[in-house]
């Protein structure tokens, strides 16, 4: 056995996945296919996987990243059901808000069968944000403007009507004892391109997630965090924003970020993946890799993972008529 593969081996320990070593895809070429613009949760999703893939398989090639946007994930997911897309190699990212999503059917007449679940490598949360000199300074001043006139406060998020921003946007302008359909919302094709017509004062409100909130920070787009949709305050780059709960507002959105692999691949390939992302999240550098990309911890793979998307599905099946929204088809 060459020097280099036995050292990789070496990295894969016990109970690795049961696919001999020149076929395990965790050590081969592959892509992570973000299916939205750049600069929103799915492109942090895919950074994530791809360092964290490289601390424990270091003589992989690095990850690719793949752009795919598309109905915030509808396209990617529909060639992947099709058949257009897939293979041992192709990863897709996906979040709490896909889940939703598929819930309601906008993925298509696609069931969720069509997708093995690989891993959930951290856990974001909802934000509520605003433009740095805006005149909503703590969320009380923005819930009195939607108690007054919710249709005078424009939101801009990912996502169309139904989709997990928002709802987001819907609870809090609930919240607020206004009707949520007179909300005005404009969508787009990723939350990176929410924050820039925000940056550019074409939308009031912010409904997205705070990892993407915070890298857009960093860049220079001023911004104001009036809220964490938290069920208790966070650290990290939150540290010191308030939840909405404590300010009077009882809504809680964790955004969970993770990774699909097509059901036609092979049990023991999707195996190996998951193991590989075991290996990466349980190595000690790995919350600092959380850390980097603005999540908190939570970790999923195999029998766990599968019920907890199961159990989130059936919680946003229940929760699409309580807002109105239409299931487009029988999941």
């Amino acid at each position: 056995m060459p020097l280099a593969l036995a050292l990789v081996c070496g990295l894969c320990g016990p109970g690795a996945a049961q696919v001999a070593p020149s076929n395990d895809p965790s050590l081969q070429a592959a892509d992570c296919v973000i299916p939205a613009k750049a600069g929103g949760g799915f492109a942090l999703t895919c950074e994530l996987a791809r360092d964290a893939l490289q601390a424990v398989r270091p003589l992989r090639p690095p990850l690719n990243q793949r752009y795919m946007p598309g109905g915030i994930g509808a396209v990617a997911f529909d060639r992947i059901a099709t058949g257009e897309l897939g293979g041992p190699g192709t990863l897709v990212a996906f979040s709490s808000g896909s889940l939703l999503n598929l819930a309601q059917g906008r993925f298509g007449p696609h069931p969720p069968s069509v997708v093995k679940w690989v891993a959930v490598l951290g856990t974001d949360y909802g934000v509520i944000a605003v433009h740095k000199d805006s005149p909503y300074k703590r969320l009380q001043d923005l819930v009195a403007a939607l108690r007054q006139s919710p249709s005078r406060v424009v939101f801009g998020a990912g996502g169309s009507v139904g989709s997990q921003d928002w709802v987001k946007a819907a609870l809090l302008v609930r919240a607020a004892g206004s009707e949520h359909r007179a909300m005005r919302f404009v969508s787009f094709e990723g939350g990176g391109d929410a924050l820039n017509a925000l940056q550019g004062r074409h939308v009031d409100v912010f409904a997205g997630d705070a990892a993407e909130a915070l890298k857009a920070m960093e860049s220079g787009v001023s911004l104001r965090i009036l809220a964490v949709l938290s069920e208790s305050r966070l650290g990290g780059g939150l540290q010191g924003v308030p939840t909405a709960r404590e300010q009077g507002v009882d809504v809680v959105w964790p955004t969970v970020r993770g990774l699909y692999i097509s059901a036609a691949t092979p049990d023991a390939v999707s195996d190996a993946w998951a193991k590989a992302f075991r290996d990466a999240m349980a190595a000690p550098g790995y919350p600092a890799l959380l850390n980097k990309y603005g999540l908190y911890p939570l970790s999923m793979t195999g029998a766990p993972l599968h019920q907890y998307v199961d159990q989130r599905l059936t919680e946003y099946r229940e929760l699409a008529p309580e807002l109105g929204l239409r299931r487009w088809k029988k999941q």
